[in-house]
C-alpha cells in the first residue's frame, strides 16, 4: 500500500465502492423482481439486507482466498459466473410472469410458527388454509417477515446475492486488494465493502418498495402489474447481459 495513502482512506473507499456496487444494473433488476412482492417497507428493506449478506459472504470468501493463498480467478471462469447471473435473471423473470414463484412461496409458507395469546403465550404450528391465522402484532422484524412470507422469501435473495458475489461485477472490490500489502487491512477492506453493499441495497429496495406499496394500496391488481413488468424487465436484461458476456465478451468463443 502506498505510504501516502492512509488505512482510513482505503476503508472509506471500500465503503463508498460498496454503496456504488449495490446500484449495478443487474443487482437492481434482480431485487426488483423480489421487492415487487412486498407490502411493507421494512420487508422490502429486509430483502435488500439478505441479498447483501449473501453477496458479501461470497466476496469475503473469494477475497480471503486471493489474499491468503494468492489465487487468481481465470477470466473464463469469471465470465462463466457472470453468464450464470444472466441465466438467474431470466429464471427470476419467468417465475414472476408465470406465477410459479408465488406458488413456490405459498407452498413453503403454508406451515409456520405463530405466537398467539390464548390466556398465555405459547407457540404452535398451523396451516394458513385452516382459517385460524391471526395477523402478527408484536413480532420482531425477521419473525414477522417469515410469518408473512415464509423462509423462501429470505432464501431467494440470499442465494441470488451469493451468485452475484461470484460474478465479475464484484471485481471492483477485489481489484483494490492488489494495492493493499497489509493483509489485515485488506480483509477489513472487504468487510467494509460488504457493509457498504448491504446498506446500499437496503436503501435501494426500500426506495423501490415505496411506489410498489403505495400503488398497491390505491389501485387493484397494481401489485400483479408490477410483478409482471418486473419479470419482463428481468428477462430482457438477462438476455441482454447474457449476449454481452457470451458473444461480445467472447465466452462462447473460448
Amino acid at each position: 500500500m502506498n505510504p501516502a495513502v492512509s488505512p482510513f482512506s482505503i476503508l472509506l473507499l471500500g465503503f463508498l465502492l460498496g454503496l456504488k456496487h449495490a446500484t449495478d444494473a443487474d443487482h437492481v433488476v434482480a431485487v426488483t423482481t423480489i421487492v415487487s412482492k412486498q407490502r411493507k417497507l421494512r420487508h422490502a428493506a429486509m430483502v435488500g439486507v439478505t441479498w447483501g449478506i449473501g453477496h458479501t459472504l461470497m466476496i469475503i470468501v473469494v477475497g480471503i482466498a486471493i489474499i491468503i493463498f494468492h489465487l487468481s480467478i481465470p477470466e473464463k471462469l469469471q465470465l462463466t459466473f457472470e453468464f450464470i447471473v444472466a441465466i438467474v435473471l431470466v429464471v427470476l423473470g419467468l417465475l414472476n410472469i408465470t406465477g410459479m414463484m408465488k406458488h413456490l412461496i405459498n407452498r413453503f409458507s403454508n406451515l409456520h410458527s405463530h405466537m398467539h395469546h390464548h390466556g398465555r403465550m405459547h407457540v404452535h404450528v398451523h396451516d394458513h388454509e385452516s382459517g385460524l391465522h391471526e395477523k402478527p402484532k408484536a413480532h420482531e422484524a425477521v419473525t414477522e417477515f417469515l410469518s408473512s412470507h415464509g423462509i423462501m422469501q429470505l432464501v431467494r435473495p440470499f442465494i441470488v446475492g451469493i451468485i452475484h458475489g461470484l460474478a465479475g461485477s464484484a471485481a471492483v472490490a477485489l481489484l483494490v486488494l492488489g494495492s493493499i500489502t497489509d493483509e489485515r487491512i485488506a480483509i477489513i477492506y472487504l468487510g467494509i465493502f460488504g457493509i457498504g453493499t448491504i446498506i446500499g441495497m437496503m436503501l435501494i429496495t426500500t426506495l423501490l418498495g415505496i411506489p410498489v406499496i403505495s400503488g398497491s394500496k390505491k389501485f387493484a391488481r397494481f401489485d400483479h402489474i408490477v410483478t409482471v413488468v418486473a419479470g419482463f424487465l428481468s428477462i430482457m436484461y438477462g438476455l441482454y447481459f447474457g449476449y454481452q458476456i457470451g458473444v461480445v465478451e467472447g465466452l462462447f468463443a473460448r
